[in-house]
């Protein structure tokens, strides 16, 4: 009985890939496949991957139809499997990252932005949203942080201020609240606000 020892996905044009299987024996045996789009060698790496820790050790046999047939038809179906996995992971995730912005279209009113690079750079922070969900989750302490200009890491936010106020019930997170806004805002006044914010939804979740 021929095992299989190892098989290799090698691409040879950007749309044409040869498949070599080499069993325990020194059998070779080799196709190859046309697709109608390109393929990159990172797609190549995770066929390799897929289909040694599928088929490595297990007789030849298991190839139960022409290799391209075999090879094609399980790529389909590992396709099939994993689109819903991935589609459901994404979901999840922008769930737990959803981002909410209200009172944005205020700010301009505030005379630092007569400067058109700080305008800029603001509109420039709202429209990153990795960014502003880097901005709220990076608080270290457990309820309310504070950042003035040049504290903030990111460069764009250096003619700013930010307040953020984590909110969690136990050791669940249910999210951050964050003010962003000029370096001369009314600190006592913001972080008042998210005391009584913070004491209001934690008497809710009691």
């Amino acid at each position: 009985m021929q095992i299989i020892e190892e098989i290799k996905f090698v691409l040879l044009g950007s749309r044409m890939l040869m498949v070599v299987i080499i069993t325990d024996s020194g059998l070779v045996k080799e196709t190859i496949i046309k697709y109608d789009e390109d393929i990159s060698q990172s797609q190549v790496e995770t066929l390799n991957n897929l289909f040694n820790s599928k088929l490595k050790g297990k007789p030849l046999s298991k190839i139960d139809k022409p290799m391209e047939e075999y090879i094609l038809s399980e790529i389909n179906y590992s396709v099939e499997v994993i689109k819903p996995i991935i589609e459901q992971i994404n979901k999840v995730v922008e769930e737990e990252n959803k981002l909410y912005l209200e009172g944005a279209n205020k700010s301009f009113d505030l005379p630092e932005f007569k400067s058109l690079e700080i305008a800029k750079n603001f509109v420039n922070i709202l429209d990153e949203k990795e960014l502003m969900l880097d901005m709220l989750n990076s608080g270290i302490a457990k309820d309310i942080n504070v950042y003035i200009g040049d504290e903030n890491e990111n460069e764009q936010l250096k003619d700013f201020s930010i307040v953020t106020f984590k909110h969690s019930v136990g050791d669940k997170d249910l999210g951050t609240i964050g003010i962003i806004g000029p370096k001369r805002m009314d600190y006592s006044k913001v972080i008042s606000v998210m005391k009584y914010i913070s004491k209001k939804m934690k008497e809710k979740d009691l």
